[in-house]
């Protein structure tokens, strides 16, 4: 999973982190709410880990936000030590999926992170984006007629944009979506993934899918979107 965790509390956000990266998590961190903000909106991330009480923007402003700006779903669960009927109301008024009280236990926490990413992405075997259809579970592909043969790194590419379509994803996350923490060296690699699934997916006469926006990512859907 890739998780983003908003707690201003710096000894309790590294012993977060620190746990779930050895169980093989990625953690990205953010002291503030504006920084979460950010962060938020530039990545695509399985789950959100929230507190409440944050400087900037407060923990329920900013949850409220991120289900009101943001492109893609993406689950919340809230951390604070309100734990009051009228605080946790408040807290799932605002958009959270879930709520955990401190002081909490690191395992149980990283079940219900889980189960969280789990439902957010169960349903969605088949992704479809115009005639284009992907099923995930078959890793069967077609455009309209025609069956698409890829090779298993543009399988993977094809997947992350269909997800986030119609929204732009980052070449840098699309990058670490892709690689991890180890990227390859130059931009060659990337741009020859993305040629040869613009040749598999835009044939002569096709509405284009696949767009670039040089500099900046790439896009899945109609110029139009």
């Amino acid at each position: 999973m890739h998780i983003l965790l908003v707690e201003d509390h710096a000894d309790l956000a590294a012993n977060l982190g620190e746990f779930l990266e050895e169980r093989g998590e990625t953690v990205d961190y953010a002291a503030d709410g504006l920084t979460g903000l950010h962060l938020a909106s530039s990545h695509r991330y399985d789950v959100v880990v929230l507190d409440i009480g944050l400087p900037a923007l407060d923990g329920v402003s900013l949850c409220r936000r991120l289900r009101t700006e943001g492109t893609q779903p993406v689950p919340i669960i809230m951390l604070t030590a309100r734990d009051t009927e009228n605080d946790k109301l408040k807290g799932f008024a605002s958009g959270a999926d879930d709520y955990l009280t401190k002081p909490f236990s690191l395992p149980e926490l990283h079940a219900r992170l889980q189960a969280l990413a789990r439902r957010a992405t169960g349903y969605a075997h088949t992704l479809q984006v115009a005639d284009l259809v992907f099923d995930t579970r078959t890793l069967v592909i077609r455009r309209g007629s025609r069956r698409l043969s890829l090779r298993p790194v543009e399988v993977r590419l094809l997947e992350i944009l269909m997800r986030a379509s119609p929204a732009l994803v980052h070449r840098q996350e699309v990058v670490r979506q892709l690689w991890g923490d180890t990227p390859p060296g130059s931009d060659a690699a990337l741009r020859g993934h993305i040629h040869a699934l613009r040749s598999a997916i835009d044939n002569d006469g096709e509405t284009a899918l696949l767009h670039t926006m040089h500099g900046v990512g790439y896009r899945m859907g109609h110029d139009d979107a």
